[in-house]
């Protein structure tokens, strides 16, 4: 039989073909693919004519399609669709590809031409992308350690594979941990708060675990979890926080404290062989903020006002539990509802009825893209994606050209991780004349046959958000693959899909999609001006959760080597203490705002590839507010205004400096000020 990753697939815009992959497809086609793009990387370095970009850039750019494609949708599959063969394969191979990058970017022949490139660029006659594309190669690979001496470069090569089993195991223990600690409810009363739809989920839920008559509550990737603003139960709210809070620190095979501290260690050390002082150091120099200084000097900026302005929320939330008990982590989201509705009339679970799953999709999210961009969507169920559940839409230009494919993964399932992301499976560059296909997964539970998928408010939001990085990866044109979609600086890729988020509340989009799943009435005016009226309100607690995680994330990553091994300082051992600490040195150590995520299960920094960078949302949201007070300014929900933003921004992918396309699309440099008024930091 054909392995079907041997050809490119043939299928409207490059989809995989996935009805035909088997488990058994995967390992070869890995093995196949490693070799040939070693052979063509050991081609293009052993060349003997000079250095050209002909014979150099465009051979390693063309190369490693066969790797790009098993790759690509293996790792689609083990995050949205694990399996036991997925699990096992992801950790053989995370080392052999770990490998297989350092025998590219520590190859010293095909460093020596690259180099030769760089230093004459500007002579060659090059376009401005090429030239871009030359010194992003050079960046990445000097920061990779290119330059490094034999010696040094065998000692990386060990940190690369072992760090690469690491983080693969991370990712694995906190997906069966976060299953483990689903909690089981066994009577409905103790549900009370929910809506029929959470139950029906719950139930559902329950009955694919075996547990018929029971109720389970599956976990979410943060600390909280959306039941907590509605569950009346107080002991079934603390029973959820703390299970959500338990993961990887229970001891046996899935705690996670141990890997914590050898991933930070071995970060540490390869740090300094690199000659940096700590990894933060190392990530940040190839990143717009260029140094953990820049960031430090930022979050130090935020974390006051927000641990003031929690303190306040705090005692509202107090008042209005009286002395009854004292406040504690599961109660903010249940008292914050009612501390809500009591100073604003405002209950967002109110909504939830206007915002059915498809209406949200079609008649929303959708439709803010069209009005903006001018794309319509077709489905296509005949296209089979990689789980039933998937669907499939084709995309065009109001002209009728096509845009690309944009696959969608609503409900959440054991064998997806948590969370909500965008895949890129196939993307644009005219090198290799690729079309696009992209998918957002979200983890929405699914109620029971015949019941309505009704959304809350922040399930909404993440719909916006997360079509903003699938727009993204669709509007991108560019000449080479590594500019293709989404592939732009870290600290920047948040700030299209932040963007996106502006038109759920944008009064034409609202009015389209936000009417009553049973009676077809249009949400109340009303609701949506109370709730603008209160978007400052919980931002103190808000702000103070993420920033506890993005602290905690540059402390770890802040260590350096003499750290990490003792040599200078004690080492950390203790995964608990370090992290209180950590969040304790910059005033947020409150009991009742835990951080977003702790250590043993904050995935974007020790599996997710945002280590160093959690930074990046509250970063790139400087530049999304003042882009939404363009918007304002200019007449928001505009084809001219959304054309710009195309042009400008999201047609460029990565092909140019980032902040160099935001100051082409809005004159000058960010400011911070419209974000410290969103958020309600303004003294």
């Amino acid at each position: 039989m054909t392995n079907p990753f041997f050809a490119a697939s043939t299928l409207p815009y490059g989809l995989p073909p996935f009805a035909d992959i088997a488990d058994e497809h995967y390992r070869p086609a890995f093995d196949k693919g490693i070799e040939e793009h070693l052979a063509e990387i050991t081609a293009v370095a052993d060349n003997p004519e000079p250095a050209s970009f002909d014979n150099t850039m465009i051979p390693l750019e063309s190369g490693g399609q066969l790797l790009e494609r098993v790759a690509t949708v293996f790792y689609n599959k083990s995050s949205a669709d694990s399996t036991d063969f997925t699990n096992q394969l992801e950790e053989d191979i995370a080392p052999l590809l770990a490998a297989h990058s350092d025998a590219i970017r520590l190859n010293p022949r095909l460093y020596d031409r690259i180099s030769t490139l760089h230093d004459a660029r500007h002579d060659l006659g090059l376009d401005a992308e090429s030239i871009y594309l030359i010194e992003r190669y050079f960046a990445e690979f000097t920061q990779a350690g290119a330059g490094l001496d034999d010696e040094a470069k065998d000692r990386l090569r060990e940190y690369n594979q072992r760090l690469s089993t690491l983080t693969t195991r991370f990712e694995k223990n906190l997906l069966a941990d976060t299953n483990d600690l689903a909690v089981v409810i066994d009577d409905v009363a103790e549900l009370a708060g929910l809506g029929e739809g959470e139950i029906s989920a719950a139930a559902e839920a329950a009955k694919e675990r075996g547990l018929d008559g029971k109720y389970l509550i599956t976990l979410v990737l943060p600390t909280g979890h959306p039941f907590l603003s509605a569950l009346t139960n107080r002991e079934v709210r603390e029973r959820i926080m703390t299970a959500s809070r338990s993961r990887g620190i229970r001891g046996g095979e899935h705690d996670n404290r141990d890997l914590v501290l050898e991933i930070t260690q071995l970060r540490a050390e390869r740090a300094l062989l690199l000659g940096f002082p700590n990894h933060a150091a190392v990530v940040t120099s190839d990143e717009t903020a260029k140094t953990p200084e820049a960031v430090d000097a930022m979050l130090k900026r935020l974390a006051p006002p927000a641990a003031r302005n929690a303190k306040a929320e705090q005692k509202d939330l107090q008042d209005q539990i009286g002395d009854e008990f004292e406040l504690a982590a599961w109660d903010w989201a249940y008292y914050t509802e009612k501390v809500r509705k009591a100073k604003y009339d405002v209950d967002t679970s109110e909504m939830r009825p206007y915002f059915e799953a498809e209406r949200v999709l079609r008649d929303g999210v959708f439709f803010a893209a069209t009005q903006v961009y001018g794309v319509t969507f077709t489905e296509r169920p005949d296209l089979v994606a990689y789980h039933p559940e998937v669907r499939s839409f084709e995309v065009f230009n109001a002209d009728g050209s096509p845009v690309g494919l944009f696959l969608y993964d609503l409900y959440t399932r054991d064998s997806k991780r948590g969370g909500a992301w965008m895949n890129p499976l196939i993307s644009q560059n005219t090198l290799l004349g690729h079309p696009t296909t992209v998918v957002n997964n979200h983890n929405v539970p699914k109620p029971a046959a015949g019941s309505p998928t009704l959304l809350t408010y922040d399930e909404v939001n993440t719909l916006f958000h997360e079509f903003g990085h699938a727009l993204h990866g669709l509007f991108a044109r560019v000449t080479y693959p590594k500019f293709a979609g989404t592939n732009v600086f870290r600290d920047f890729v948040e700030f299209p899909s932040q963007v996106n988020e502006m038109w759920m509340l944008w009064p034409e989009v609202l009015a389209n999609y936000a009417v009553h799943h049973e009676t077809g009435e249009p949400m109340p005016q009303e609701f949506v001006d109370k709730l603008q009226a209160s978007s400052r309100f919980n931002e103190g607690f808000a702000t103070s959760e993420y920033l506890t995680a993005a602290l905690l994330d540059q402390a770890w990553h802040l260590i350096s080597a003499e750290t990490s091994t003792g040599s200078a300082q004690t080492p950390v051992t203790d995964v608990a203490a370090f992290e209180h600490n950590a969040i304790a040195s910059f005033g947020l150590d409150n009991p009742a705002v835990p951080t977003r995520y702790s250590s043993t299960y904050f995935a974007h920094t020790f599996s997710g590839g945002y280590d160093a960078g959690y930074y990046s949302y509250i970063w790139s949201e400087v530049l999304d507010a003042d882009t939404v007070e363009w918007f304002k300014e200019n007449g928001g929900l505009t084809r001219e205004n959304g054309d710009r933003f195309r042009e400008r921004l999201l047609g460029v992918g990565g092909s140019k400096d980032p902040l160099e396309a935001f100051r082409d699309f809005r004159g000058r440099d960010a400011r911070i000020e419209p974000l410290l008024e969103r958020r309600g930091l303004t003294d």
